[in-house]
């Protein structure tokens, strides 16, 4: 929690996968005060990750509570975002209908392994301007319709999870356009008939809730969360773009060829465009919250969350540490590569693979803990740079954002990578920040979103890649991509 907070003007709820964020801003747009709560994944199954919803709920009301008490006043607004895709599924009284499969779930991979098969990815690719992963709703509801039927038959509404705590907070059932990924006609900007029969999924198409344009993100709070937040009934609730793409808007990226690179649990390199792209290889097309624009964005299965698995294995005390540890040993890691792919359900960006399974390469007797930590860290931003590489348009800097900007050592690393400026965005925060933007948009608060990210703090200082650093990065990823696919047909093949 953070100290000096004072009237509040508008708070944003940010839900993360693991960490459930709330912030509250002074009447000048500064943050607050600020709140943050770990929420747990689930992983009762080999490939599964899935939360309970309530828990979810919970979290999110004691984030609230906390800022609102910290500051002694009750915010004119609240915005919210959260994590995107799911099957977050309640019934008709609007309670959940079992815990929520995850954006990172893997137990549809066979679905998506048909959908290749039969012709059904690229006519999913061609409708949504995106390409499908397990963890999207489709496929998700697709495997509810095969192994768990009375799921489905038990539940009203499929939700993402913004969609779930908005529903908690006004009681409305609805996604807005960035949450409708799976299952949009992004031309149209509506759900897809033709892409319902192609999946299977006509039946459940009374699941899909209303979709809710960027001019009519607001509803009000009700009495019964009212009283668990310590909010006045009736405030403005708004339902901001999902979180990429309210991270987007957090960072000021709103206008063409902006890009932003989340550090969190996925690691996603995004880029503004104004229209929908054809013919899409890899990637997601996101309503970016600007009628007009959308977001191209490559969110990755495994991000952050290597780096927590890499503090475990090689018995670093804290992600601090292991960064530390990679910092004594020099650029190419003395000869180890690292392939970051750890997710059990494969990877999706930039490929798509739900085999896809992360190792280490070149290990000798030579090679010691801090030439793994690097390995790692640079397999990491190797694949920053893999996106970018398929990205529509190559950006000319990138600004970043999320828990792993903390550290100077990956920042400088992924400048030197990528071979772009790169600055840090000024807030602790920036999905929550981006959030409130949206709200003050969508209650007519500013006119437009580029008008109200001029409220975006400055950006820190400009880091440069290292004199030389990019001769020696573009030999190593032509290796590392290289690599890839020389292991990638033994994915798969280990039981």
């Amino acid at each position: 929690m953070s100290a000096g907070a004072g009237r509040l003007s508008a708070l944003g709820i940010d839900v993360g996968t693991t960490v459930v964020k709330a912030v509250g801003y002074d009447e000048q747009g500064a943050e607050a005060a600020v709140s943050r709560g770990a929420v747990p994944v689930d992983r009762p199954r080999a490939g599964w990750a899935e939360q309970d919803m309530g828990a979810v709920w919970a979290a999110v009301v004691e984030a609230v509570r906390a800022v609102v008490d910290e500051a002694g006043s009750a915010p004119g607004l609240l915005a919210l975002t959260a994590q995107g895709d799911g099957a977050w599924l309640v019934d008709a009284d609007g309670a959940p209908t079992g815990p929520a499969p995850l954006w990172n779930d893997g137990r549809a991979a066979q679905v998506l392994a048909d959908w290749t098969r039969t012709g059904v990815e690229e006519e999913f690719a061609a409708t949504t301007a995106s390409r499908p992963s397990t963890g999207m709703a489709a496929p998700l509801l697709a495997w509810f319709r095969d192994h768990d039927p009375d799921r489905l038959a038990r539940s009203a509404s499929v939700l993402s999870c913004s969609g779930w705590v908005f529903s908690c907070l006004t009681g409305e059932r609805v996604t807005d356009l960035s949450g409708a990924l799976s299952l949009l006609d992004a031309d149209r900007r509506d759900w897809s008939d033709d892409l319902l029969a192609a999946t299977g999924l006509v039946e459940h198409r009374g699941l899909l809730p209303e979709l809710r344009g960027d001019d009519a993100r607001v509803a009000t709070l009700l009495e019964g969360a009212a009283a668990e937040l310590g909010v006045p009934a009736g405030t403005p609730v708004v339902l901001a773009p999902y979180d990429i793409a309210a991270t987007a808007i957090g960072a000021g990226a709103v206008e063409r060829g902006a890009a932003t690179c989340i550090l969190g649990t996925t690691l996603c390199p995004e880029i503004v465009v104004e229209k929908v792209p054809a013919g899409v290889r890899t990637g997601i097309t996101v309503a970016s919250g600007t009628p007009g624009r959308w977001l191209r964005a490559f969110p990755t299965m495994a991000g952050g969350d290597v780096l927590e698995w890499a503090t475990r294995t090689l018995g670093a005390a804290d992600v601090r540490e292991l960064v530390a540890l990679a910092a004594d040993s020099p650029p190419g890691a003395r000869g180890v590569t690292f392939l970051p792919y750890l997710s059990p359900a494969g990877e999706r960006n930039p490929f798509t693979d739900t085999a896809a399974r992360g190792s280490v390469h070149g290990l000798s007797f030579d090679a010691e803990r801090p030439d793994v930590a690097r390995a790692v860290l640079e397999g990491l931003t190797m694949t920053i740079r893999d996106c970018l590489a398929v990205a529509d348009q190559a950006p000319r800097s990138l600004a970043l954002c999320g828990g792993g900007t903390a550290s100077a050592t990956w920042v400088q690393l992924i400048a030197d990578v990528t071979g772009l400026t790169v600055r840090r965005c000024a807030d602790t925060e920036v999905g929550a920040r981006g959030a409130v933007l949206a709200g003050l948009v969508a209650t007519g608060a500013e006119p437009d979103l580029s008008t109200a990210a001029r409220r975006v703090p400055e950006a820190g200082e400009p880091v440069e890649p290292e004199t030389g650093a990019a001769a020696h990065y573009d030999a190593a990823y032509a290796d590392f991509t290289a690599l890839r696919e020389t292991v990638r047909p033994t994915w798969g093949t280990t039981r």
